[in-house]
């Protein structure tokens, strides 16, 4: 009584073990192992029932020959699997297959007098190590809904006093299969939630993907961002003195800052894809460069047609013509958009303004409307103001829908490191004006992450992929107008997480050598 209550009470660990495993090698070491302690088993081997119906071998140990492969033990198992179904017949031959096949449990006492299953192979792994197989103990594991995922099977049974081979007995079959229904169980919960994470992956990079395909223009991001920010955050954790010292990633913490890094920017679903398209200042449906290069010829035309009625001289039509060119070349330029444009060339947009054409209707009319003045005027990059609020708004819809999802525990920061990536420490940021205090490191990092790869990225459609020395003086000025955060900064220079970005992202032309001691803002080792 006191065996079987021993027994029982292990069971019970193994079975509340086997819940909390979350590690597919290790519930798998769990079960065998378990199964042999319960019921004093010297070998077994634990097989997966395949979608080809085969059973896939797991583990194999026999600690008596200090064989132990499959599992955690790093030695991979070169069996081939076990057909259930030979050439469209049931496979009987073998014990394994044959639990599945009835749904039953066979349990043999000696396997050498055992009539029905081919056991030549027993022997021959016998003949080659000495072994003496006995006792075999087969068991279909069956999760809740009836299904036979794998076999459990146990080899020689052996007297705890005096180490013989003996049978399985009924308790200890009972033992068995109590585990492996156990087992089954937990198996399959586990399957579960691993494909319902695989799903939920799936998801998000699906929506990362829509969003890169959106646009020709930001294509990629989605994807090289949470590579980034691994890389930052990876850095930081290798911090052992200063602010980072304390700052530790485990395992949860890392897949949650991927998780938020895959969603990001899922707000760009709403944004029109005539904002985040606009490769020109004058782009909407189309280039309006064209009609404006149209109004320079018609310019050209009627100087052409008032020197040839004498009412311009030669010279006067010249300059005329070479002063169009320039102008119209000079609005070429501005449309491209880029870094910045001064204020004496806005003015100098608003003087070409004033020059006046005719229009296809015959009517005099201004050169450039008012909208193309304010377009070609902007400042940096080609979005105006409105347009900058309207891209802008994608990390507030960003936020609104995580915060509309039911993240599990382990994922609960998502809504913030992924909604925080355009805030600034001195809290000028957007859209909350949150400043460095109030945010979390991941957060912070994800900031770093997005100005870096924006800066290196070679697909906007304003500007051309920096050099990484151009790229980490800006973020070095960034840094001291109080914009990023500075010891993210320097984990991000000190670890040279630029250039293992670089060797994976970058092309070789934008890979230069950097000088530490010339970056802004950089205090680091």
């Amino acid at each position: 009584m006191d065996m079987m209550l021993t027994r029982i009470e292990m069971l019970n660990e193994i079975g509340i073990a086997l819940s909390s495993e979350k590690n597919n090698q290790r519930v798998l070491e769990l079960i065998l192992n378990g199964a042999k302690k319960l019921t004093h088993a010297d070998g077994g081997s634990l097989y997966t029932l395949t979608e080809k119906k085969e059973l896939k071998f797991e583990i194999v140990s026999t600690d008596s020959l200090g064989i132990a492969m499959g599992g955690t033990s790093g030695k991979e198992i070169n069996f081939p699997p076990l057909p259930l179904y030979v050439n469209g017949e049931k496979n009987l031959s073998m014990v394994v297959t044959s639990a599945v096949l009835k749904d039953e449990t066979i349990n043999i006492i000696d396997a050498y007098d055992a009539k029905g299953y081919d056991f030549s192979g027993t022997r021959k792994f016998d003949e080659k190590t000495g072994y003496r197989t006995r006792s075999l103990l087969t068991i279909p594991m069956k999760n809740h809904e009836g299904d036979i995922i794998g076999v459990l099977q146990l080899i020689n049974s052996l007297d705890p006093h005096t180490h013989e081979v003996g049978v399985f007995t009924t308790e200890e079959q009972k033992l068995a299969e109590s585990l492996a229904s156990q087992a089954a169980v937990a198996l399959t919960n586990k399957r579960l939630i691993d494909e319902q994470k695989a799903l939920f992956e799936a998801l998000i990079k699906l929506i990362a993907t829509a969003i890169d395909e959106k646009s020709p223009y930001t294509g990629g991001h989605c994807k090289r961002l949470p590579e980034l920010t691994m890389m930052i955050a990876e850095a930081c954790d290798a911090e052992n003195i200063g602010p980072l010292a304390d700052f530790c990633m485990r395992d949860k913490d890392r897949y949650e800052l991927l998780i938020a890094g895959w969603l990001h920017d899922c707000g760009k679903l709403t944004t029109p894809e005539y904002v985040i398209d606009k490769a020109t200042k004058l782009e909407t449906i189309y280039d309006r460069i064209h009609a404006i290069d149209t109004r320079f010829e018609v310019l050209k035309r009627d100087a052409k047609i008032a020197v040839l009625e004498k009412k311009i001289s030669e010279q006067d039509y010249i300059d005329t013509i070479s002063r169009l060119e320039d102008d119209r070349k000079f609005i070429q330029h501005y449309n491209v958009g880029g870094e910045f444009m001064s204020p004496e060339n806005q003015q100098r947009v608003r003087e070409i303004a004033q020059y006046e054409w005719v229009d296809c209707t015959g009517s005099a009319a201004k050169f450039l409307s008012e909208d193309e003045i304010k377009n070609l005027t902007i400042a940096k990059g080609t979005l105006t103001a409105e347009e900058r609020l309207i891209i802008n708004n994608h990390i507030a819809v960003t936020i609104k829908m995580l915060d509309q999802l039911p993240f599990p525990k382990h994922l609960r920061n998502v809504p913030e490191y992924a909604g925080g990536h355009h805030e600034r420490m001195d809290g000028k940021g957007y859209p909350r004006g949150l400043t460095r205090e109030q945010m979390s490191w991941q957060a912070r990092m994800m900031g770093v992450a997005d100005i870096f790869e924006a800066l290196t990225a070679r697909d906007r459609p304003y500007k051309a992929g920096k050099t990484l020395t151009e790229c980490l003086n800006i973020l070095g000025k960034m840094r001291l107008e109080n914009h990023i955060d500075p010891d993210v900064f320097n984990a991000f220079v000190k670890h040279k997480v630029y250039l293992k970005y670089a060797e994976e992202f970058l092309p070789p032309e934008q890979i230069d050598d950097v000088d530490h001691s010339k970056i802004p803002g950089y205090n680091g080792g």
